[in-house]
């Protein structure tokens, strides 16, 4: 048996609820771990949260991403709040050479080759995966655009995400296109997974095809600025070692959400020291302090978000500067490190006897 009496389970998100009363009847002490929830609540989240309140009550302790995620029939409950943290050392966020982002770009069809992404040392292109053996990025990525691979030397506008409603592709491409494609020499990638790879996210398909009829119905001068990406999914190492690149070569990192439940491609972005535009909704505003990044107060504000993209690429040494400012904040409050402790501490108060 993998599970025996006295054990501690942690049960991630609504899907594994239905184990709490099961596991509490076999002994066992469980706490649920969520990463969902809303900035202001409605009557339809109050009818998710009675759904849900019976099968989470069983639980012995409860971890939310954000103090306002946690619902009103937990109050007096055994809560810890710990934001989600990133892997630096992970395929997606350990550090990859210049040459190296050169080549993986270049194989995924991106941009065009560069002097710096030659053959020569054997190690472009080479990532470490997840189980510490050495790995390569070999797959295309499919690329909506005309003409040739964007170029390398331009500055490039990175939004990474699932072809979702909430994250606003269109928003981000319409925008682009407004206020800032044919200035600075600017490019757009809007990237996202292969839909068909994608077994959980039945819009996906939709969303990327609004995508490309909004591309379509760009002037042509307007269009060869722009590309649609859809990464492949069959390793997942491969695919985390692409988005790393992409955001590791972006001028800015953008994540124009309309709702946000955490959403670390943030931290993940300015982990990289790239400068990162996003609304401020949900746990994005916990990401970004003050100086570390660009925050829009209405990510529907087009004119607002073209505005200040516009404003990064023009100052490029301030833009820098804010990067790194954005990596020592990650490094000091969304490294796995300081997410190990929070757990520490809080397997302790679970496992310390009562009173008496």
């Amino acid at each position: 048996r993998w599970v025996r009496p006295g054990d501690i389970v942690l049960l991630h998100d609504p899907q594994t609820l239905g184990l709490a009363a099961h596991l509490r009847r076999a002994g066992v002490t469980t706490i649920w771990r969520s990463h969902i929830g809303v900035d202001h609540a409605n009557e339809w989240t109050a009818q998710a949260w009675e759904f849900l309140r019976p099968l989470a009550e069983p639980c012995g302790a409860y971890v939310f991403s954000r103090a306002q995620y946690v619902p009103p029939f937990l109050a007096g409950a055994p809560v810890t709040v710990i934001a989600p943290s990133i892997d630096p050392f992970s395929p997606k966020n350990q550090d990859l050479a210049p040459a190296a982002v050169a080549r993986i770009l270049r194989t995924m069809g991106l941009t065009a080759a560069t002097g710096a992404d030659g053959d020569a040392d054997g190690g472009t292109g080479v990532f470490t995966r997840a189980d510490g053996s050495p790995g390569r990025v070999r797959e295309r990525a499919a690329v909506v655009g005309e003409g040739p691979p964007l170029d390398h030397e331009a500055p490039l506008v990175v939004q990474v995400s699932r072809w979702d409603h909430l994250k606003d592709m269109v928003g981000v491409l319409a925008g682009f296109a407004a206020h800032v494609a044919g200035r600075h020499g600017a490019q757009l990638a809007l990237v996202g997974p292969a839909v068909h790879d994608v077994s959980d996210d039945p819009e996906g398909a939709a969303v990327l095809g609004e995508c490309v009829v909004a591309w379509e119905g760009l002037a042509p001068s307007l269009r060869r600025h722009i590309r649609l990406v859809t990464l492949p999914m069959e390793d997942t190492d491969e695919n985390a070692a692409m988005v790393n690149a992409l955001q590791r070569h972006a001028a800015v990192v953008v994540q124009k959400s309309l709702a946000e439940g955490f959403g670390l491609t943030v931290a993940e972005g300015m982990w990289k020291a790239r400068p990162v535009l996003a609304s401020a909704v949900g746990g994005i505003v916990d990401q970004v302090a003050p100086d570390t990044g660009v925050l829009l107060p209405d990510p529907t504000d087009l004119d607002a978000y073209g505005a200040a993209l516009e404003g990064l690429l023009a100052d490029a040494t301030g833009a820098a500067a804010l990067g790194e400012r954005a990596r020592r904040h990650v490094r000091d409050n969304f490294l796995g490190d300081r997410h190990l402790l929070q757990y520490a501490e809080l397997l302790e108060r679970v496992l310390a006897p009562g009173p008496g």
